[in-house]
């Protein structure tokens, strides 16, 4: 650990307490921007500059949302959380026959004018090791689940259906969480991949998805109603701050996002100040880039090819290769270092119930290469909290806003710890499930590796090593054919997003 007064949890748990009185910051929100507007004071409070990247998108906002099963009584059903830019009704709602489908595309052709209830099974049949490449671990018992599962990666993967029922001419959807939790499942705000899909859809959990589809199965009908705003042009903006190295051909891009659900989800601005506070009167040999992106959770308008596609760093590194691309002479980023989802403890479902399981949830860290790994376990030095496995991007998945760096290949090391609380509105700000001490040597964690790069040349650094990928047989796919196909695939995620 270090001795900076910044990193205390004392302080850092303050700033997080300031984050959550501004309540869920979800992209262009009124929190958010507030949000936006706190930390752009604070960089010029400490007497650095501040540069803007202002943007507009079409934003989504619920307002209202419920469910009714009609009958002899009328029978009120509890909503765990509203499809987000699904799509939304008069004030009056929806009025429709429940009809179940099991096809989850076919079968919406059988739902014409109704409201289709759709069971969505918890995510269990994808092992981890397609979507993750273990490099290392610590201690030796950390590990992920055998399979991919959880909320999050759940509803990533069993979407978008929602346009084939729209196309089926179905008037809502009800989409019914199985095999989880009702208290995991609670306030998730998922999926936030997708663009506005133009057909209302309520999340249910299993519990009370029980009575729902008893409810269909009788030909009952019901009352769906999701209120929402739109905002054509709602305006929102990435910004930086630049600590000037000696060295003006080299640069070190810290990153993280300022949009997001909760106190862990997205915690990284608040860690990001204290190590700015930490370097900003420090000697440094490299420019450091402090980058604050907006558009997380609404990556259909925040993601671009030339900048890495798929998360909203993307967006920035496309408008500003002056600072990364060591072309023409530009600035060359020899490393990139991503601030993500601090103090997270271990909440899982078990015989008990959705309950507390460890001090620390798994810190899932990417690391650009074999150098860059040995970095990030040497900083660790000294932790009294720390359940960490290194990754390396595997079969085009890289979690995170590391993503858009590393595929443009800038090496890194990035923080993206996955709790199944992550996307979680609610009014605690699942401040239960934070630990101001782990975050607090998290982030001292990245000031030493800041430290240790300054030390390091971009010879001894090296590149990204890029992807690992593995056909079906088993046989690696040489790192030339790897690039080819993450163009070609960025490509084709751009293409489905501007449509």
């Amino acid at each position: 650990m270090t001795n900076e007064p910044f990193f205390s949890a004392e302080a850092l748990g303050a700033g997080v307490e300031a984050m959550n009185r501004l309540g869920p910051r979800l992209t262009g929100s009124a929190g958010h921007n507030a949000f936006i507007r706190q930390l752009k004071q604070t960089v010029t409070d400490l007497g650095l500059p501040v540069y803007t990247d202002p943007y507009f998108f079409d934003r989504w906002e619920e307002t209202g949302k419920g469910l009714v099963l009609h009958g002899e009584t009328n029978e009120t059903v509890h909503v765990s959380s509203a499809f987000p830019y699904s799509g939304e009704t008069p004030p009056e709602g929806v009025t429709a026959p429940l009809t179940l489908v099991t096809e989850k595309h076919v079968g919406f052709l059988g739902a014409r004018d109704k409201i289709a209830v759709v069971n969505v099974d918890e995510l269990d049949f994808l092992p981890s090791t397609l979507a993750f490449h273990i490099r290392r671990r610590y201690p030796e018992t950390a590990g992920i689940p055998e399979k991919y599962n959880g909320p999050v990666a759940t509803s990533f993967v069993n979407f978008p259906f929602l346009q084939s029922a729209k196309t089926a001419g179905c008037k809502a959807v009800i989409c019914i969480w199985r095999k989880m939790s009702d208290a995991m499942v609670e306030g998730q705000y998922l999926p936030f991949i997708l663009p506005y899909q133009g057909i209302p859809a309520l999340w249910v959990n299993e519990t009370d998805g029980a009575r729902v589809l008893l409810a269909a199965a009788e030909g009952r009908t019901a009352t769906l109603t999701l209120t929402a705003e739109r905002y054509p042009s709602a305006p929102t903006e990435s910004f930086y701050t630049i600590l000037p190295g000696s060295d003006p051909t080299e640069a070190v891009l810290v990153n993280t996002h300022t949009d997001g659900t909760n106190c862990i989800e997205e915690n990284g601005p608040v860690a990001m100040l204290a190590l700015l506070r930490a370097l900003k009167d420090k000697p440094l040999r490299r420019t450091h880039i402090f980058l604050f992106a907006t558009g997380h959770f609404r990556l259909p308008s925040f993601r671009s090819v030339a900048g890495g596609g798929v998360q909203a760093t993307s967006k920035w590194l496309a408008a500003h290769p002056d600072l990364w691309d060591g072309k023409n002479g530009h600035k060359k980023a020899v490393a990139c270092v991503s601030v993500e989802h601090l103090g997270a403890k271990m909440f899982k479902d078990t015989e008990n119930g959705y309950v507390q399981t460890g001090d620390v949830e798994t810190e899932l860290v990417y690391t650009g290469n074999e150098t860059l790994d040995r970095v990030y376990y040497e900083a660790l030095e000294g932790r009294t909290k720390v359940n960490t496995v290194t990754l390396r991007g595997h079969n085009l998945l890289h979690f995170g806003e590391g993503q858009p760096p590393f595929n443009v290949g800038i090496p890194e090391i990035s923080l993206v710890t996955a709790p199944d609380c992550l996307t979680v509105v609610s009014p605690s700000h699942e401040t239960e499930k934070f630990d101001a001490d782990l975050m607090a040597e998290q982030t001292s964690t990245f000031y030493k590796i800041l430290t240790a790069l300054e030390g390091l040349s971009a010879e001894e650094i090296g590149p990204c090593e890029g992807y690992s990928m593995v056909l079906p047989d088993g046989q690696p796919i040489l790192l030339s054919r790897a690039r080819k196909i993450v163009r070609r695939t960025l490509k084709k995620i751009e293409a489905i997003t501007e449509e």
